[in-house]
């Protein structure tokens, strides 16, 4: 079996006997000696004292007064963020059912926690799959993209990447006369697909979204693999590049774009924004559905923003799904 998305931190944790990732102590000390953790040269006695006793007991209670006891504002609120979350994850057990309560609850924590959890359950979720598309598919739900149009289609690269050469780019005038950005990039094809087994972690690799059907085919395994590991029930999703006679009973906006979208379109107006992935969700077992939408599909939509960059929700769909469970929680 092929490894990927190493720095996730999924062989670090234990699963279950439903196959849900167990928090386990390992995990916890790898994200307490994460860098944006780590206490820095000019941190406080109290700051460092509460991560050196962490690291030794990463399940201690830490309490309000421990926190204030921090001479930094700043640190105040990295260290709330970082022990709800650890609190809520050791709450429920397994990092399937903490990210489920944490979305359920609207619990604010920085972007990059949510991403953390979303790339942690999609490993899990895609453990020994062995289809490239789908995994470098698999990166849109907890990294950003980039798009670019090269020779009439959609290319999407890491937005982090493509951040930083543009950053260098202008730090380097000699840089940007040789550097063509998002060009110079590496795009997945047949033929350089084995390399994405050692660069997962890197995030080199761009997807071509617009001209490969096997993309977005790997982003509906990707997106169905999530759904159905977290809440149980088998989904079928499908990638669309046309359709008519759309029922828009039920719609989920994968990301702000996509909401938006989905809400003009609802309306009956011209929706702002670029659509770029339309896709049709279908549940095995119908019964799950609450009874209004029961026989309809569920229409997913991704849109990109002026800026070419596309953040997506995956809480959004998961939240959005028209279940009897989840209406009965509300």
């Amino acid at each position: 079996m092929r490894e990927f998305w190493v720095a996730s931190g999924h062989q670090l944790t234990r699963l279950d006997a439903q196959g849900r990732m167990i928090v386990t102590d390992e995990l916890l000390l790898a994200w307490l000696a994460r860098p944006e953790v780590l206490p820095p040269e000019e941190a406080c006695e109290a700051e460092r004292a509460l991560h050196a006793r962490l690291m030794r007991a990463p399940r201690d209670p830490v309490s309000k007064a421990d926190i204030t006891a921090m001479a930094d504002p700043d640190a105040h609120e990295n260290w709330r963020f970082l022990i709800a979350l650890r609190d809520r994850l050791l709450e429920a057990g397994t990092i399937e059912e903490g990210y489920l309560a944490i979305i359920r609850e609207g619990l604010r924590l920085p972007v990059v926690f949510y991403d953390q959890l979303v790339q942690l359950i999609l490993r899990n979720a895609l453990d020994g799959c062995e289809d490239v598309w789908t995994l470098r598919a698999a990166e849109m739900l907890f990294r950003a993209q980039r798009g670019h149009v090269s020779d009439g289609s959609l290319i999407l690269a890491d937005d982090e990447l493509v951040a930083g050469m543009e950053a260098e780019k202008q730090l380097s005038p000699l840089n940007a006369m040789f550097a063509g950005g998002a060009d110079d990039l590496d795009v997945l094809v047949e033929e350089n697909a084995w390399t994405y087994w050692s660069r997962s972690d890197a995030h080199t690799m761009a997807l071509p979204f617009g001209a490969s059907s096997q993309a977005r085919e790997g982003l509906a395994r990707s997106l169905s693999a999530f759904v159905t590991h977290l809440m149980g029930t088998r989904v079928r999703i499908t990638p669309l590049t046309s359709v008519e006679d759309v029922d828009l009973r039920w719609y989920v906006g994968l990301d702000q774009i996509g909401v938006r979208i989905g809400d003009a379109l609802w309306r009956g107006e011209e929706p702002a924004g670029a659509l770029i992935g339309l896709f049709r969700l279908e549940f095995d077992d119908t019964q799950v559905v609450i009874e209004d939408v029961r026989g309809a599909p569920v229409w997913l939509i991704l849109g990109m923003g002026d800026d070419k960059t596309i953040r997506m929700k995956p809480q959004n769909l998961i939240m959005g799904l028209p279940l009897v469970a989840l209406a009965t929680t509300h």
